[in-house]
C-alpha cells in the first residue's frame, strides 16, 4: 500500500482512479502550517529560526496521512510542481517526521504537469528526492515576506493612522498605480493638427492620405500646432494638382505569440473575454484538475501557474497533426517553432499553458463544459495552435501625393495600407491589444502608378490633443509587473486582490484608481523608505531568490544581508514626528490634494479664515484637510473633492437622486441616490402611509456608471424567494449581504459564488449549498479557525461563525469581520486590531443602548482601518 499526498480533495479523488487501489490518494487542502500571525514567528537573532502554526483542520488532516502511513509501504508526495507545491511537501514531511510516522517508510517526491492518466502513471515512474534548493526558496521568501510585514505595518499604524498595512510586493505594485495616477494629473494636454485628404484615383477608387512633409522636410507632430497653421495649409493646397510621387509595395511578415504563460493568460482572458485575473485562475484551476469526460475525470489543460512558454515535444508533434488535418499544408511551418520567454527574471522550469491533448478540440468538449469554462479552454486551445502555425503574410503599400501650395511650397501627402497575402496563424488566432484604436496600415490601397493624377474630393483639417498615460486595468499592470521582474506567477491574483480588499485601489470601468489611503501609504513608504518600494530592487530580491532555487545562493545569507539593511531603515523612524511625515506627504501629494485653481490663487490659501494654511491632517480613521490656525478655524475637507461631471452627478445622487426609469409594478420612479455608506437605489415612494421607501445597497464592484435600470430593478427585487426547503418546509431566499451574494435558511448563511448567480440560482443549487454551510460550521454557529493565544493579553484567539455573520473572539470581546473579508484567511495580526478597537469603543459607548446597536456593524469596518 502507498500513500500519495496531494493539495486538493478533487484532485485526490481523480488520482486514486487512476492509480487504483494499490494507493491511497489524501489531500492536505493546501498548506497545512503557516508562520503564525504574531511578533517573533520569524527569528532573525537565532539564524532567522521560524516557528510554525497549524490550525485544528489542518492537524486533523496531518493525523489522517499518519494514521494511514500505519500500513503502507511508501509515502509519495505529489503536490504541485512548482515552489509553493515543493512547500507543502516539505512541511507534511517534517511534521510526519516529527511525528514518528516515517519508521521504515520509503518517501518519494512526484511532481506532474497535467492530471491524466497518462501523467500521473508516468510522473509514479519518476521519483525523486524532495528539492531543497525550492524549500529553501520558499522559506527565503516566506520570512522575507514576513519580516516586511510586521515590521513596516507597526510603523504605518502609529505614523499614519487609517493604514492597513504594507508588503514588500504589494507596496510595489501599489506604487505603480499610484505613480501613473500622479503622471495622469501632471499631464498638460497640447493641441495638434493634421490635414487629411479624401483622394480618389483616376479609375475612381477612393483612398485617404495625410500630410506628411513641406519641401520634402517631414512634419513633426507639432509641427501645425494651431487651427490658424492649419487652415493656411488648406487654403494654400485647396486648389492644387495632386500627383502620385511614388508607390512602394514591401512584404512583411507576422509571427504567432508564444503559448500562454500565466501573465498573457491573464492579460488575454481580460481583453477577450472579460475575466479578473481571480475569476481566469479559478476557471483555469478547474479545468486543470478535471472535467469528467466520458464517465472519467480528465485534466484538459496543463499546470496554470508558469512563466515558460516552451511546450513539450509530443505536444508539438500532436499540434502540427491536428493543423495538418484542419487547415492544410499551407498552414503547417517546415519546422516546429521553438519559444523562449522575453519576461525579466523568467524561469524556464515549467511548460507553457496548454491544452493535456491538442485533438481535443474546443467543439468535443463543449457539451461538458459551462460556458465560462469552454470560453477560456477555446482561448488557450486556439493559442496553443496558433503558435505552431505558419506565419501571415502581408504586403505594405505606401503611396506618396504631391501638390505645389499657393505658398510656393511643395507639400507631400502620405497614404499606407497593407493586404494580406497569406492569414498563416490569424486564420485561427489574434492576440487582443489593450490600445484598439484604428490601424492606419489595415487599410487597403487602390492600385495606383507614379505619376497619375488623383482627384482631391475634400481637405480637411482635424485638431487633436495629446491625451495621458491610462490607467493600469488588472491586464496591463500584471504586464507591467512581469516586464519589471517584480512578483511570480503564483502572486499576481493575490497581489490584486490585496490592494482590493485593504481598499487601497478601487476599479472603475475596468481601471484601476488609487484610492486615497492607497497614495498615503505609497507617498509615506516613498518619503521614509523609498528603497523598499523601488522597482529594480524588489526585481533584484526577486532574481536572489531565483537563484536560491537554482542552488546558486545560500538562502539565510540572503536574510541576513536584508535584514541588515532594512532593520537600520526602521530603526532611523523611530524618533520621527507626526509633523514631519505630514511635511513629506503635503510635498509629494501636493498637486492631487492642493491642485492649483484656474484664477492663480494659492491652493493652499484656507477658504474659511485670512491667514490659514491648508495641510494634511491624520486622524483616527486616515487624513483629511484642516486648517493651521485650528482651533480657532475648524474648517475641514475631505482628502480629495470631485470635479466637474463626476462632482455634478455626485451632488445629484445626494441629494434629489437621478432616475433610472419607472417602476412597472408600483408607477414610482426609480433612483440612484448616495448616503452616508455608499450608493444605493431607492424606490421613490410608498404604497403605504409612513412606511419607509423600498432601498437596495450597490455591491462594491460595481461602479455606479454601470448601474442601469435592469440592475436596479434586479436589485430593488431582493431578496427574492428560491422556493421551500424540501426537509424543513421553510423559505430559502436569496440576498445581498456585506459578504457577497448568499442563500439564507432558517438562520443558516451560505455564500453564491458570483454575483450574477444571485438572480438565477434554483433550489437544488441552493440546498446544496446550505448543507455544506452547515457541515462547515457545524450548524448555525461554531468555530472557523483557532488563530492561538492573544500574543499579549494571552487567552485563545478564534474566528467564528455567528447568525449575523463571522466574528473574532477573545474572551468577552466579540468584533465583527469587516466587509469582504474572508474568515478563512483572517491573521492574528487583523484579529488583534479588530479586538483593540472593539473593546475600545465599548469603553466609550454612548448610553442609548439602541443607538449603539445601530452601530455595530459600522463600528466593526472603523475599527479594521484603525490604528
Amino acid at each position: 500500500m502507498n500513500v500519495v499526498v496531494v493539495e486538493s480533495p478533487a484532485k485526490a479523488k481523480t488520482i486514486n482512479k487512476y492509480l487504483g487501489s494499490d494507493y491511497t490518494v489524501l489531500a492536505s487542502y493546501g498548506h497545512v502550517r503557516d508562520l503564525p500571525s504574531k511578533d517573533g514567528s520569524v527569528k532573525p537573532d537565532d539564524d532567522f529560526s521560524m516557528v510554525w502554526d497549524m490550525d485544528t483542520k489542518s492537524r486533523q488532516r496531518v493525523n489522517d496521512i499518519a494514521k494511514a502511513l500505519k500500513d503502507a509501504d511508501k509515502l509519495i508526495l505529489a503536490t504541485d510542481p512548482d515552489r509553493e507545491g515543493e512547500a507543502i511537501s516539505w512541511h507534511v514531511l517534517d511534521i510526519l517526521r516529527e511525528k514518528g510516522a516515517l519508521k521504515d517508510k520509503d518517501v518519494a517526491r512526484v511532481v506532474f504537469n497535467a492530471i491524466t492518466k497518462t501523467a500521473v502513471t508516468s510522473a509514479m515512474e519518476n521519483a525523486r528526492d524532495l528539492d531543497e534548493d525550492l524549500v529553501e526558496a520558499y522559506l527565503a521568501r516566506r520570512a522575507l515576506d514576513y519580516l516586511v510585514g510586521f515590521t513596516l505595518s507597526p510603523v504605518l499604524w502609529r505614523k499614519l493612522p487609517g493604514s492597513r498595512s504594507a508588503g514588500r510586493v504589494q507596496s510595489v505594485a501599489l506604487r505603480l498605480v499610484c505613480d501613473r495616477e500622479l503622471e495622469i494629473e501632471a499631464f498638460k494636454s497640447q493641441e495638434y493638427w493634421t490635414i487629411e485628404a479624401d483622394l480618389r484615383t483616376a479609375e475612381d477608387k477612393p483612398f485617404r492620405a495625410r500630410l506628411n512633409a513641406v519641401n520634402g522636410t517631414k512634419l513633426g507632430k507639432f509641427d501645425v500646432p494651431a487651427e490658424a497653421d492649419a487652415k493656411a495649409i488648406e487654403s494654400a493646397i485647396k486648389e492644387g494638382r495632386y500627383t502620385v510621387d511614388s508607390v512602394e509595395a514591401k512584404p512583411a511578415k507576422r509571427n504567432p505569440a508564444a503559448p500562454f504563460t500565466t501573465s498573457t493568460l491573464q492579460q488575454e482572458a481580460s481583453r477577450k473575454l472579460g475575466f479578473s485575473s481571480a475569476r481566469t485562475m479559478q476557471i483555469a484551476q478547474k479545468l486543470y484538475e478535471g472535467i469528467s469526460l466520458d464517465g472519467e475525470t480528465t485534466g484538459l489543460i496543463t499546470y496554470m501557474r508558469t512563466d515558460g512558454v516552451q511546450i513539450a515535444n509530443e505536444a508539438i508533434a500532436e499540434a502540427r497533426n491536428v493543423i495538418q488535418d484542419d487547415f492544410g499544408e499551407p498552414y503547417l511551418p517546415s519546422s516546429p517553432r521553438i519559444y523562449k520567454s522575453k519576461a525579466k527574471n523568467a524561469q524556464e522550469a515549467h511548460e507553457a499553458i496548454r491544452p493535456t491533448r491538442l485533438w481535443r478540440r474546443p467543439k468535443d468538449v463543449s457539451s461538458a463544459l459551462d460556458d465560462e469554462q469552454f470560453k477560456l479552454y477555446e482561448l488557450i486551445w486556439k493559442r496553443t495552435m496558433a503558435s505552431q502555425m505558419e506565419s501571415a503574410d502581408f504586403e505594405r503599400t505606401t503611396a506618396d501625393v504631391i501638390t505645389e501650395g499657393t505658398d510656393g511650397k511643395r507639400y507631400t501627402l502620405r497614404a499606407t495600407g497593407q493586404v494580406v497575402v497569406f492569414d498563416g496563424f490569424l486564420k485561427l488566432y489574434q492576440e487582443g491589444r489593450d490600445d484598439e484604436g484604428e490601424d492606419e496600415d489595415s487599410r487597403r490601397l487602390p492600385k495606383m502608378t507614379k505619376g497619375e493624377t488623383v482627384g482631391l474630393v475634400k481637405l480637411e483639417p482635424l485638431q487633436h490633443f495629446t491625451e495621458p498615460p491610462p490607467r493600469f486595468t488588472e491586464a496591463t499592470l500584471i504586464k507591467r509587473m512581469e516586464e519589471l521582474g517584480i512578483g511570480r506567477p503564483s502572486t499576481y491574483t493575490a497581489i490584486l486582490t490585496t490592494l482590493r480588499n485593504r481598499e487601497y485601489v478601487r476599479m472603475d470601468k475596468k481601471r484601476l484608481i488609487p484610492e486615497d489611503k492607497g497614495r498615503l501609504v505609497t507617498a509615506f513608504l516613498e518619503s521614509f523608505f523609498q528603497r523598499y518600494v523601488e522597482y529594480d530592487f524588489t526585481a533584484n530580491l526577486e532574481e536572489q531568490l531565483d537563484r536560491i532555487s537554482a542552488g546558486e545562493l545560500d538562502w539565510k545569507q540572503v536574510l541576513k544581508e536584508f535584514w541588515r539593511e532594512f532593520s537600520d531603515a526602521v530603526g532611523e523612524t523611530a524618533d520621527l514626528r507626526i509633523t514631519q511625515v505630514l511635511d513629506a506627504l503635503n510635498e509629494l501629494l501636493g498637486p492631487h490634494v492642493f491642485p492649483q485653481p484656474e484664477d492663480g490663487s494659492d491652493p493652499r490659501a484656507c477658504p474659511n479664515c485670512e491667514d490659514g494654511r491648508l495641510s494634511l491632517k491624520v486622524g483616527k480613521f486616515g487624513a483629511f484637510v484642516g486648517c493651521s490656525n485650528y482651533p480657532e478655524c475648524r474648517f475641514t475637507r475631505q482628502f480629495t473633492q470631485e470635479e466637474g461631471e463626476d462632482a455634478a452627478k455626485k451632488a445629484a445622487m445626494s441629494t434629489t437622486g437621478i432616475e433610472l426609469g419607472i417602476d412597472p409594478d408600483t408607477g414610482f420612479p426609480v433612483l440612484l441616490k448616495q448616503g452616508r455608506f455608499g450608493p444605493f437605489i431607492e424606490l421613490g415612494g410608498t404604497l403605504e402611509e409612513d412606511a419607509k421607501p423600498k432601498r437596495a445597497s450597490i455591491p462594491r464592484r460595481i461602479p455606479t456608471d454601470e448601474v442601469d435600470f435592469e440592475l436596479a430593478l434586479k436589485l430593488l427585487s431582493l431578496p427574492r424567494l428560491v422556493g421551500q426547503h424540501p426537509e424543513s418546509g421553510k423559505d430559502i431566499t436569496a440576498g445581498l449581504g456585506r459578504y457577497g451574494p448568499f442563500v439564507l435558511h432558517d438562520g443558516t448563511y451560505a455564500n453564491i459564488e458570483s454575483f450574477e448567480d444571485l438572480f438565477t440560482i434554483g433550489l437544488n443549487r441552493a440546498v446544496t449549498l446550505i448543507a455544506e454551510k452547515a457541515a462547515k460550521s457545524g450548524g448555525k454557529s461554531g468555530t472557523i479557525k483557532e488563530l492561538g493565544e492573544h500574543p499579549t493579553e494571552g487567552g485563545p484567539v478564534n474566528v467564528m461563525n455567528g447568525r449575523y455573520g463571522p466574528y473574532v473572539k477573545h474572551k468577552r470581546t466579540n468584533a465583527t469581520l469587516p466587509k469582504g473579508t474572508e474568515p478563512e484567511e483572517v491573521t492574528m495580526e487583523q484579529a488583534v486590531e479588530l479586538i483593540a478597537a472593539k473593546a475600545a469603543k465599548g469603553k466609550k459607548a454612548p448610553a442609548k443602548k439602541k443607538t449603539a446597536a445601530k452601530k455595530k456593524t459600522k463600528d466593526a469596518a472603523e475599527a479594521a482601518e484603525t490604528a
